[in-house]
């Protein structure tokens, strides 16, 4: 017959748990593999895997009892760990969405919406089609399995225990969340600057023609010269998303306390 003791359930409890709340924080706050529309019991699946196959790897774990203050403790450092890498990923993909919804408020799209599963809620179409892309972009360079292989490093740089994430690095985070506009921004450009020399085209056409309706004439030219410019810039923005991801898997990797790491 088998036998367990207490201390034995809990040692085994803990070498589970805590692992798998890091594992799934991650792949619940990070794009695509958080995607709402993925199912619910793949996520879970996948963490539990992911967190079958790490267990054993790990060593000196706190004698610490899972239900006890501390445990919770350690059970909300993971968390928040996880969340942390995965959010920085995170901020990648919503700066790509910004970009497409300054593009789209200048074309005249502003109120052209779709839902989006990802964050439950109306997103400019621009901003959404521009998402897309970057997801596919993601997947290409096999950035799902790039995260997974980041957060299993994780556990010998940012050990589990109450440690968790210095404050610097919390800081070094806030601070990522400048790229939101800044590469919004430097996404937009080439379709702004071109829709600024159209809107000025109309103004001096309305000084020289006042007979003209330039609302009418106005709304379908910027729409045109949008898309044209947009159409035109796609095959530029591939290395751009590139150069967006891998700057998100170094700051995964800061916060994670990671020098390097073997991609795929």
């Amino acid at each position: 017959m088998i036998s367990i003791t207490t201390a034995e359930l809990n040692t085994l409890l803990a070498a589970f748990i805590w692992p798998l709340s890091r594992i799934l924080a991650l792949i619940a706050s990070s794009p695509v593999l958080g995607n709402p529309s993925f199912p619910v019991r793949v996520k879970l699946g996948l963490s539990m895997l992911i967190t079958i196959l790490v267990a054993p790897t790990l060593h000196s774990l706190p004698q610490v009892e899972p239900s006890s203050g501390e445990g919770l403790l350690i059970l909300m450092q993971q968390i928040l760990i996880g969340t942390a890498i995965g959010f920085s990923m995170r901020i990648v993909f919503v700066a790509v969405e910004t970009a497409g919804e300054i593009i789209g408020l200048q074309m005249g799209l502003g109120f052209a919406t779709i839902i989006d599963p990802q964050s439950k809620g109306q997103v400019p179409l621009i901003g959404r089609f521009l998402g897309l892309i970057a997801s596919l972009a993601f997947l290409a360079i096999d950035g799902h399995l790039i995260m997974i292989a980041l957060i299993t490093q994780s556990f010998t740089t940012l050990p589990i225990g109450t440690t968790g994430i210095s404050a610097p690095t919390y800081s070094l985070l806030a601070n990522w969340g400048k790229e939101i506009f800044l590469s919004g921004l430097q996404l937009s450009l080439p379709v702004l600057a071109a829709l600024l020399i159209t809107n000025l085209a109309l103004g001096v056409l309305s000084r020289a023609a006042p007979q003209l309706n330039i609302f009418a004439v106005g709304f379908p030219l910027t729409l045109a010269v949008g898309w044209l410019v947009l159409a035109l810039a796609i095959p530029y923005f591939a290395p751009v998303f590139e150069r967006l991801l891998y700057d998100g898997f170094n700051m995964m990797m800061g916060i994670s306390n990671l020098s390097s790491i073997n991609f795929p």
